[in-house]
């Protein structure tokens, strides 16, 4: 006999319906336009298929919330759905017998399948013909059947399809848990769900690119084709969606960065980046603006070896947590790292002397060259690189310090991100399973943490056993002009360091202390800070980090002498100015000096050299005639020293 279950709905309300009842019947009862409006729902927050009975939420009482398109929820359902459906389309173009289903997870604005073709590969012109399918599926409107079989079963029907892949992921499954499948027509797929009701629920999608991807991530197994695509609620959402990502391809910065000549990657070095003079220009003014902060906020800086024995990675616990991303040197029988990581260096620094409380807290701080290995099939531009530079500083305090000296390196965060006109995120990361150290000493350090967010009034959010091995971190995420979100500085808060290399101060009792120590960084990597900053300006940088700042312009080779003279005097005045002397138009030179985002042009021709003044030109194409060259030096001159991300001359 049929059990009964409570429904309570999301005004509070409750009614028993039958254990067999569906979502979609339930939504029949209250009213036949809701039935037909909505696609997904969820027992109880987990989400389900409409036509799941509620016993599948196997509870007494269920939580239950229907979906429309436009919710947020519901992106989960026809994302997914797509995914199906895009691999139908690709079993039907290229032969069910050739082609073999990895896994069609959804993403972030997104969805993917991993595919393996046996013969003639997918290509990035195959794009539009699987669309053109996909659509007619979607016009088919095919109803997505879920059922479920006995693990053997589904294992035998899965070897008799030739889907290998799929097997693996059976065997893989918990003995317990229910091996279900979805069915649309003639394509079934292993999947635990949710779809949509049928295919023609959700029709505005767009398939967006192709890449390779190791199957489950591991470069030992064999390399499919991972096809990437999108779907939306609405045709308007899809356009604006695809306008972001045009946009997001313009600013790209593996493309803008050889364009302006700010780095190369070579294959000789691969995931690591050469800088050209101009890149190398725009890196060393954004570590000199780093200087100047951290040398108000009392950190000192120091250098430390590149590569450094085995023994000390083996103390420090990346030997035995983090020994897969290192790299190894082995000389005269001796075992060397080259360096994942700089606190291991700092800390010898530390111990190299007695230590009294007065010194503390000691703020040392370090550009650190780090080499870390990732799969070649991670590697992207600046972003995911095998080597860079950490803006690296540990802080050595004692406990009672704690919560001021984060607050410290708190605010001087926000004071760098503000420079870029940066908007962040604050994440806490808590305790992992691969972690070192007491519970104690982890419940401290997080309060530790928690107190300093607290006092300098930043909201945050919890991200439950994310830490480092060693202790609890801040992570900040900053926000870019496309409203794209990336990880950045961290501070990480460690007692574990300390014990391992037996750390020591004199306290005002004469007696021996244990430090505590703090790891953080700002910009996280150099290289991928400035990678974020040449997609977030579109590489028109502000004046103070532009590699050229003046571009100036002779409008025919005899104004060259004249040219000389004013290019003098601006460099004197400290600026970074270059002349195109070549016999080209001036307007030509001027779009080439726009599209290497140059933040000024001063064009001397006839009239200029007769009145002594210059015509200027912004990159915005703003144009101001008879320009005073000393009024112009001075105000250039505030606006690099003050960072300021506006000219001064856009008002005038």
């Amino acid at each position: 006999m049929s059990e009964k279950v409570k429904v309570v709905f999301p005004d509070g309300t409750k009614k028993e319906f039958l254990e067999e009842t569906t979502a979609l019947e339930i939504a029949e009862s209250i009213s036949h336009g809701l039935a037909k409006a909505v696609i997904g729902a969820a027992y109880n927050d987990n989400l389900v298929d409409l036509k799941a009975p509620l016993k599948q939420a196997d509870a007494d009482e269920v939580h239950l919330k229907l979906f429309k398109k436009k919710d947020d929820e519901a992106i989960e359902f026809y994302r997914h759905t797509m995914a199906h459906i895009m691999a139908q389309a690709v079993k039907r173009i290229y032969g069910e017998d050739k082609v073999v289903l990895g896994i069609g997870p959804t993403i972030d604005n997104g969805f993917y399948y991993d595919i393996e073709v046996n013969g003639d590969p997918i290509t990035e012109d195959d794009l539009p013909k699987i669309e053109k399918e996909m659509k007619k599926i979607v016009k088919e409107n095919l109803e997505l059947e879920r059922f479920e079989v006995p693990r053997e079963k589904a294992i035998e029907m899965m070897r008799e399809q030739g889907e290998k892949y799929k097997v693996e992921l059976i065997n893989d499954l918990e003995p317990d848990q229910p091996i279900s499948f979805y069915k649309q027509g003639e394509f079934v797929d292993l999947c635990r769900g949710p779809h949509l009701p049928s295919t023609g629920k959700i029709k505005h999608f767009k398939l967006l690119s192709l890449a390779g991807a190791y199957w489950r991530g591991d470069e030992n197994n064999p390399m499919l084709q991972r096809i990437y695509g999108t779907a939306f609620a609405n045709k308007e959402d899809l356009e604006a969606y695809l306008t972001f990502l045009e946009e997001a391809r313009k600013r790209d910065h593996r493309k803008l960065g050889p364009q302006m000549d700010l780095f190369i990657m070579n294959e000789a070095a691969s995931g690591m980046p050469f800088f050209l003079p101009k890149g190398t220009t725009a890196l060393k003014e954004l570590m000199e603006m780093w200087r100047v902060y951290h040398k108000e906020a009392g950190y000192e800086e120091v250098m430390t070896p590149l590569i450094m024995h085995r023994e000390l990675w083996k103390q420090s616990g990346h030997w035995d947590h983090y020994q897969e991303n290192m790299y190894f040197i082995e000389k005269d029988e001796e075992h060397y790292a080259v360096k994942p990581m700089n606190c291991p260096g700092h800390i010898i620094i530390y111990n190299s002397d007695a230590v009294s409380y007065r010194q503390l807290p000691w703020r040392m701080a370090e550009f650190g060259k780090v080499h870390r290995y990732e799969m070649s099939g991670v590697l992207h531009g600046l972003f995911r690189v095998r080597s860079f530079t950490q803006d690296d500083a540990h802080l050595f305090i004692t406990q009672e310090q704690i919560v001021d000296e984060l607050k410290g390196v708190i605010n001087l965060v926000d004071q760098i991100y503000k420079l870029f006109g940066f908007e962040y995120e604050v994440e806490l990361s808590t305790k992992p399973e691969n972690s070192m150290g007491t519970d104690e000493q982890w419940e401290i350090a997080t309060d530790g943490l928690k107190d300093a967010l607290r006092e300098t009034e930043l909201d945050y959010r919890i991200n439950e056993g994310d830490g480092a091995f060693y202790g609890p971190k801040i992570d900040f995420h900053i926000k870019d002009s496309l409203g794209r979100t990336w990880q950045c500085a961290t501070v990480q808060l460690d007692f574990q360091m300390p014990e391992r290399f037996d750390m020591n101060y004199i306290g005002q009792d004469n007696g021996e202390h244990r430090p505590t120590m703090i790891h953080r960084t700002v910009l996280g990597s150099l290289e991928r800070f400035f990678g974020i900053l040449i997609e977030h300006f579109a590489g028109a940088f502000p004046t103070w980090l532009a590699p050229t700042q003046v571009m100036v312009l002779p409008i025919a080779d005899r104004h060259i002498p004249d040219v000389r003279k004013v290019q003098e005097k601006l460099e004197k005045a400290g600026l970074r100015v270059e002349i195109d002397g070549r016999s080209k138009k001036v307007n030509y030179k001027i779009r080439e000096a726009q599209l290497k985002k140059i933040p000024y042009m001063i064009i001397i021709g006839d009239n200029e050299i007769k009145s002594g003044n210059v015509s200027l030109r912004l990159r915005s194409e703003k144009e101001l005639k008879d320009f005073d060259i000393d009024f112009f030096t001075e105000k250039v001159k505030e606006e690099i020293s003050s960072y300021s991300l506006q000219s001064p001359f856009e008002e005038m």
